[in-house]
């Protein structure tokens, strides 16, 4: 069976911590705690305590039967092993409820952690990564690392354990107990062996873990489209290959965690069969009494149960580090987006300035080079051209969702890279071309931005949209419930939540990226007030899909290949018939009212061609 296969690489942001690392980072968790993990400290010390009197005061018991004193001596014996079981309960009763509240408390700090970095990544991460896959580290991993608390407190018991029984051992015969102790480097070793193959594995099953995540992510993302096709036999035949990856190497890390106990018990009973032979031996001859020879063989029992837990511990240790290392590289990973200072943003007027801007969303692919372009405070501008052309990309940066690699933008003058990144896009509203809606009431939507907003603010922003007729539409006005992604709204409805939305924000710059979905007439209508309202006095850029918001802005840029090709208005641009003629031949001709098929296209003359064809899509 192979286990060398695709799907399971690192991720870009994916780094590799030393175990040094690893451990001083997990114990930064526990600094806050450090009084809790002093009580359990204690209880596990008296516990072990309590566990190594028990088969001490067995001990006590056979040598008196031995010679004959067990009528004076049994009754307190018995009281003693029941106070030490009674205690022993007690004190490790203690130490699991701290441990549980340590291990909640920390888990709890490490997803918070987690999360708030993954609110901070930039766009370019999700670009890059399957929410499936940012999921499981949130979720999973963070569990997973519970692991590491857990163990942690186990080995700090097992070690006390081994450390009591040891003296205990010596007290009784310094010959079997360095017999015993000598097996303890050939245990150690075992361990160390498959500590190795156990990072290795878990790291891959983990990883193999996030892709069937993602996998279900995108395909409940997804499921309208598939059964609208009705592919759901072909998204189930893709999914299988994924999951039995999953199986094959999950059931390898199964195999590595089940093969060091069976090695290391065959090691410790291969051992105790020495010892036996040779105790017993010495308890024959006189050299050793009955009861210390029991002791002896109830310590060493005692000792390899917690000595093979601390070796398997390091194996098993490796399944918590892997995990704390994905969740620590989504926590590390660097911004693509950085900004030089944190100045304030203020009030902004919206003068924007592209100043020779060099982008590329990869290297050796660049979509602007050298790019100008000043757009005046309050000035409205579409962004018309083919797929590819640099229309988003300009939107994306303005917004500040990805870092140029040349040049300078600045809003106001001022660079943009030296103002305070909250702020700035608090003054900033982008609607993307498919309006995402959270669960809850259209009033939450709306009231997004500014979650202080009152009913009447919500009402007043809802009803400046469209003349708020839409509102009339809706089943429980705007105490309607959205349903998940706002899929129990058309996509008109939401267009509608979103401008109202962006009207509550009440932002300096507006960048839209209009639908292209179609809607009826009165939606369209209603649609267009609603960005009239949104869009005046206020800078906006458009990535323009409908001949009604593009006759009406103030200049129209034409980009082709990251290049500005025309700019002017509507008429001047359709009278020029120069590239602005191809664009809206192809995207906006047939919205006109004018329009009858089989006219023709406009040509440069302003005239009716028959000849000419576009393709693509805004």
């Amino acid at each position: 069976m192979g286990f060398i296969m695709d799907g399971l690489e690192a991720e870009d942001y994916d780094r590799a911590y030393s175990d040094r690392d690893l451990l001083r980072r997990i114990l930064s968790y526990f600094r806050p705690k450090l009084g809790a993990m002093v009580l359990v400290a204690v209880m596990i010390v008296l516990f072990s305590l309590t566990q190594a009197a028990m088969p001490l005061l067995i001990s006590e018991g056979v040598d008196g039967i031995e010679d004959g004193t067990i009528a004076d001596v049994g009754l307190r014996l018995s009281a003693g092993l029941l106070l030490a079981g009674v205690l022993g309960w007690l004190f490790n009763f203690v130490r699991q409820w701290y441990s549980a509240k340590v291990t909640g408390d920390v888990v709890l700090r490490l997803r918070e952690d987690a999360f708030d970095a993954v609110l901070e990544r930039d766009l370019s991460f999700y670009d890059e990564t399957p929410s499936g896959r940012i999921v499981s580290r949130v979720t999973s991993d963070t569990d997973d690392f519970a692991t590491v608390v857990t163990l942690t407190m186990d080995l700090i018991s097992q070690v006390l354990m081994v450390g009591f029984i040891a003296v205990l051992l010596f007290v009784r015969s310094v010959e079997l107990a360095l017999l015993t102790l000598l097996v303890v480097p050939v245990v150690v070793g075992i361990a160390l062996l498959f500590r190795r193959i156990a990072r290795t594995s878990t790291r891959r099953a983990q990883r193999s873990l996030s892709r069937v995540n993602a996998t279900l992510q995108e395909t409940m993302g997804g499921i309208t489209v598939a059964k609208n096709f009705r592919q759901e036999r072909r998204v189930y035949d893709e999914f299988l290959p994924i999951n039995r990856q999953s199986y094959r190497v999950t059931l390898r890390q199964g195999f590595v965690f089940s093969s060091i106990f069976p090695v290391l018990f065959l090691v410790a009973g291969l051992a105790t069969v020495a010892l036996v032979q040779i105790g017993g031996t010495r308890a024959l001859g006189g050299g050793l009494s009955a009861g210390d020879w029991y002791l002896f063989l109830q310590g060493v029992a005692l000792f390899w149960f917690p000595l093979t837990s601390i070796a398997a511990f390091w194996s098993q240790f490796q399944q918590g580090l892997s995990a704390s290392e994905r969740v620590f590289a989504l926590i590390d990973a660097p911004p693509r987006v950085v900004q030089t200072d944190a100045r304030p943003a203020g009030e902004i007027a919206g003068r924007i300035e592209f100043r020779g801007v060099t982008f590329g969303y990869e290297a050796g692919n660049t979509v602007l080079r050298d790019f100008d372009l000043v757009i005046e405070a309050g000035e409205s501008v579409a962004l018309v051209g083919h797929t590819g052309a640099g229309k988003s990309t300009l939107s994306k940066l303005i917004t500040r969702f990805y870092e140029f690699q040349e040049g300078l933008l600045t809003i106001d003058g001022r660079d943009i890279r030296t103002l305070d990144l909250p702020g700035y896009r608090r003054r900033i509203g982008a609607v993307p071309q498919v309006p995402f809606l959270f669960s809850g009431t259209v009033a939450d939507n709306i009231r997004y931005p500014r979650p202080e907003a009152g009913d009447d603010e919500v009402l007043a922003a809802a009803t400046a949209v469209g003349g708020g007729d839409w509102i009339d539409a809706l089943a429980d006005g705007l105490r309607t419930d959205v349903g998940e992604y706002g899929r129990a709204l058309s996509m008109g409805q939401r267009q509608l939540v979103a401008l109202a939305r962006l009207l509550i924000q009440d932002p300096a710059i507006v960048v839209l990226d209009e639908a292209t979905a179609s809607v009826d007439p009165l939606t369209e209508a209603q649609i267009q007030e609603g960005l009239d309202r949104v869009l005046t006095d206020r800078t906006s850029i458009v990535i323009a899909h409908r001949l009604s918001t593009i006759e009406h802005v103030d200049r129209i840029i034409v980009l082709d290949h990251g290049r500005i090709v025309e700019e002017g208005d509507h008429a001047t641009l359709l009278a020029r018939g120069g590239h602005y003629c191809q664009v809206y031949n192809t995207y906006f001709r047939h919205q006109s009212p004018d329009y009858r098929p089989g006219s023709g296209f406009v040509s440069v003359t302003g005239s009716a061609s028959g000849s000419g064809s576009g393709s693509g899509s805004a």
